[in-house]
C-alpha cells in the first residue's frame, strides 16, 4: 500500500518591497511521505520569493518531468522553473531548455557546498539559471514553523527574508551563488 501525502493548508501573507508586491495566497501543499518538514518550508520560502498571480505548485517529488514550482503564459510555455533541494545536473539542463528562467533553491549546509562544488563547472555557462542556497540555520528555523494549518507571514525587503507565524520568527539571508545573465521579469 502507498503512503499518502500529507497536506498542509498555508495562508500566507506576502510583504515583498523590493517588487512591489503585497498579497495574500491560501495555499495547499502536499508534503510527499518521502519530504521533510525543512524542505516543505524552503518550498514555500520559494514560492515567497517569486509570488505571483501565476506561480503554482508542481505535483511533487513523485513526477520526475515537473519542477517544484512553475509559471507558464497563456500559450503553456514555462516561464518559471523552480527546483528545491541538489538536483543532478542532467535534469538542471533539461530544465533550462524547456524554461525561460530556472531557479535552484538549495538548502542542506554542507552537502549544498559539495553539491554546488561539483555541478558549478558544468553549468556555469547556462545563461537562464540562477542558483540560491538557504542556510542552513535559516532553512531548520523555518521547518519549525511547520504546522498543519499555518498563517504565516512574510517580508522580504534589501534580500533579507523574515517568515513569522506570529509567534516565532525565522530570518533567512538567501546566498545567489549563481545568477542569471538572462533578463526576465
Amino acid at each position: 500500500m502507498a503512503l499518502k501525502a500529507t497536506i498542509f493548508k498555508a495562508e500566507l501573507q506576502i510583504a515583498d518591497m523590493g517588487r512591489n508586491y503585497y498579497h495574500d495566497h491560501a495555499l495547499t501543499l502536499a508534503r510527499h511521505p518521502s519530504e521533510t518538514n525543512e524542505r516543505m518550508m524552503v518550498r514555500l520560502l520559494a514560492f515567497a520569493l517569486n509570488a505571483s498571480e501565476t506561480l503554482a505548485f508542481g505535483r511533487g517529488l513523485s513526477t520526475d518531468d515537473e519542477p517544484d514550482l512553475w509559471q507558464k503564459d497563456l500559450t503553456g510555455a514555462i516561464d518559471l522553473w523552480i527546483d528545491v533541494g541538489l538536483p543532478d545536473e542532467k535534469s538542471i539542463r533539461k530544465a533550462c531548455g524547456r524554461a525561460a528562467q530556472v531557479r535552484i533553491y538549495s538548502y542542506g549546509g554542507r552537502s549544498a557546498e559539495l553539491w554546488w562544488n561539483q555541478v558549478r563547472e558544468k553549468l556555469d555557462r547556462t545563461s537562464n539559471l540562477t542558483v540560491i542556497n538557504v542556510p542552513a540555520a535559516s532553512s531548520q528555523a523555518m521547518a519549525t514553523l511547520a504546522q498543519r494549518n499555518m498563517r504565516l507571514q512574510c517580508t522580504i525587503q534589501d534580500g533579507h527574508v523574515w517568515l513569522s507565524d506570529g509567534h516565532d520568527t525565522a530570518e533567512v539571508d538567501p546566498v545567489t551563488v549563481k545568477a542569471s545573465t538572462d533578463s526576465w521579469s
